[in-house]
């Protein structure tokens, strides 16, 4: 297993945290991020991961999220841009400061923790790095309501594959764009009828095919049950 830990941006909840649990099952050291104190942190920090602060709404955060990377680690085996924003677009009043903010997560933040923290990937002893943004399935599909949103998923696709030029060949860069896996709280797919929602598993199974596999860059990986298809 991996001596050089993997980051996983929004590590706390969710997709994020199930992919964290299941990389400690494998032996990886990891580094989650989260946004505020959760019941999930203690038991990750009781299994040795190692967990950030980070605000990643402003510039200023995402650089002060990286310099204190630096001071944890001096290597990584990858990094998981898991951490993400959804809003719905509101009013024509908070349109300029909604985008900013889906901007400045979705895209921003994944954008300069590549560029900075490429050197930590290069000084990685290990022969495979990887870089995997987590986009969203709409994206294929547009959505009406969550326009700022899908540009700024869609934008982040844009950046894998610009990354995975400029980083080849030592570093491989895919995105994994999600359909419906998890329901949230309360949620309702359909009345049940003919939606299959199989849990984040399906997510760690294709993180881990990238992960072991060191032949795929610049790929977007579709995991949503056909549903990109129309």
């Amino acid at each position: 297993m991996s001596q050089s830990p993997i980051l996983i941006t929004g590590g706390t909840q969710r997709l994020g945290l199930h992919c964290a649990e299941r990389l400690l099952d494998d032996g990886h050291p990891v580094i989650v991020t989260y946004r505020r104190e959760r019941e999930s942190l203690s038991a990750l920090r009781e299994r040795g991961a190692v967990t950030l602060a980070a605000d990643f709404a402003t510039e200023a955060g995402i650089l002060d999220f990286i310099a204190r990377l630096r001071d944890n680690t001096a290597s990584l085996r990858a990094i998981i841009h898991n951490a993400g924003e959804w809003l719905s677009d509101p009013g024509p009043e908070a349109a300029g400061e909604t985008f900013e903010r889906l901007f400045r997560v979705n895209m921003q933040a994944p954008y300069l923790i590549n560029i900075h923290a490429r050197s930590l990937l290069d000084a990685c002893q290990e022969p495979q790095r990887d870089i995997v943004h987590i986009t969203d399935s709409v994206v294929q599909r547009g959505a009406a309501g969550q326009s700022a949103y899908a540009a700024t998923k869609a934008g982040l696709e844009s950046l894998t594959r610009s990354f995975a030029a400029r980083f080849a060949p030592t570093i491989q860069v895919n995105a994994i764009a999600p359909g419906l896996v998890m329901l949230a709280e309360g949620d309702d797919v359909d009345g049940g009828r003919d939606r299959r929602v199989p849990g984040p598993g399906v997510i760690y199974q294709t993180l881990r095919y990238l992960l072991d596999n060191d032949f795929v860059t610049g790929t977007i990986m579709p995991v949503d049950g056909g549903s990109h298809l129309g």
